[in-house]
């Protein structure tokens, strides 16, 4: 086995690079080869074919050589064909045999791929996973999907069913909230656990960048097209960045403690990404998390260029301090400062890989069923009102939040390329903004 070296500042720097649908190269996707024999073909499909859709099939294809791509399925055309185009590079016919007519376009077209496949991947923005994953879930499919999973409450809920069925079914579940499958995570949590760390009181959790693409409008661009070549900043497509990224960082804080909050309060507003190319969504948010057990968490996420940057998660316990992340592999020190634990990650493989790794496995033994729909949920949810507490600039009490029928994402029925998004811009060409103390559940 060849073992991808990984230290936390090069893992960010990974993680960066694939998230934003740069298709890295096989010696970043290291992993072992197959040493499964006779064993049946599996039909792989992914569904949403930008840089971490790619990126998952790559992983999807080197966890297990029985494996074949047979379908793919898009919003657009030209997403498939660059997808395609980058796979080509890097594996042969045998392992990506698609025909023309398994080449999949449009809203719908996430049925017709899901039905030709045995596993499949979900990568498209996340207001449609609930959907998709249910689809995936009543055809008997095995499924990798991607975080975050949901953009509302009506979708949680959806999810939340939908893992109930996967376990009735036993099919394996696999959400790409990936330092849970991180050796230093791992090793930290075990040690949280076995009460080095004593009882978690305090923590800081941070998703702190410049920020991420914008896509150019165009005369030929509908609405519609609009807003799903720039999904990231429009609130029924992608959540805001508490959801679609810093949920990575609050899903640690949930693991650890091992519970979700009871409430959230904060703030959060646009100050420097705050122009009619910026859609809806804040660039900083910060939230205070409060726990069942007392705990309460700092969180904060900025997209702002030129500023400091973080990502990390760090916790205080009643014996000492954790820390994951910020360019070091984890570490647990005494309040007196002394070092109880320093994990060594010079030899660890790349999350990413072991998420696909293990679903195969499992696929392969059937004796052990993955399923992390249900606290991928959680996680997502605590993101939710994470949001509704910055917009609103209320206090959100979780069971007040799921009781909620919070709906962002239209009817599928509804969805073409001509159809109104459930925002429009005004007269001016500016999309409706959250203002906190007039803007209520969102």
């Amino acid at each position: 086995m060849e073992h991808k070296k990984i230290s936390r500042r090069h893992f960010v720097k990974e993680s960066s690079l694939v998230t934003g649908s740069i298709l890295l190269g096989p010696s970043l996707f290291a992993s072992p080869p197959s040493s499964i024999k006779n064993e049946k073909m599996l039909k792989l499909a992914v569904i949403g074919c930008g840089g971490r859709g790619t990126g998952a099939v790559v992983q999807a294809l080197k966890a297990d050589d029985h494996v074949k791509l047979v379908a793919m399925a898009d919003a657009f055309e030209d997403q498939i064909e660059a997808s395609y185009t980058n796979l080509s590079q890097l594996f042969d016919s045998s392992r990506i045999p698609l025909k023309p007519k398994h080449k999949f376009v449009g809203f719908g077209s996430y049925k017709k791929a899901i039905d030709e496949a045995d596993v499949v991947i979900l990568a498209t923005p996340p207001g449609f996973r609930p959907q998709h994953f249910e689809y995936a879930i009543e055809q008997g499919k095995h499924v990798f999907m991607e975080k975050p999973v949901a953009t509302d409450v009506t979708g949680i809920k959806k999810v939340l069913d939908t893992a109930k069925k996967a376990k009735e079914k036993k099919l394996n579940v696999v959400v790409g909230l990936q330092r849970r499958y991180q050796a230093e995570y791992l090793e930290m949590h075990k040690r949280i656990k076995n009460g080095d760390l004593g009882q978690i009181i305090s923590g800081q959790v941070y998703w702190n960048s410049a920020g991420v693409w914008v896509r150019q409008r165009t005369e030929t661009m509908t609405e519609m097209e609009y807003q799903m070549r720039n999904w990231y900043y429009f609130n029924w497509l992608c959540g805001d960045h508490i959801l679609e990224q810093h949920i990575h960082n609050i899903d640690v804080a949930n693991w650890f403690i091992g519970e979700h909050p009871v409430k959230a309060q904060g703030m959060g507003g646009r100050e420097v990404r705050n122009g009619k190319d910026h859609g809806q969504i804040f660039d900083h948010h910060f939230v205070e998390f409060t726990y069942p057990s007392g705990a309460v968490i700092s969180s904060q996420c900025r997209h702002q260029p030129g500023c400091f940057s973080q990502v990390s998660e760090r916790f205080q316990g009643t014996l000492g301090t954790s820390y994951n992340g910020g360019g070091n592999s984890a570490l647990l020190k005494s309040h007196s400062g002394n070092t109880l634990y320093q994990h060594d990650g010079e030899h660890d493989e790349n999350p990413y890989q072991v998420e696909h790794n293990r679903l195969f496995a499992a696929i392969r033994n059937k004796s052990e069923v993955i399923n992390d729909a249900n606290y991928a949920a959680e996680s997502t949810m605590t993101a939710i009102i994470g949001r509704m507490a910055t917009y609103s600039g209320k206090e959100i009490f979780w069971d007040a939040a799921m009781n909620s029928n919070l709906e962002l994402v239209p009817n599928e029925d509804l969805l073409d390329f001509k159809a109104i998004p459930p925002v429009v811009p005004d007269e001016q060409g500016a999309y409706p903004i959250p203002i906190p103390g007039q803007t209520t559940f969102y």
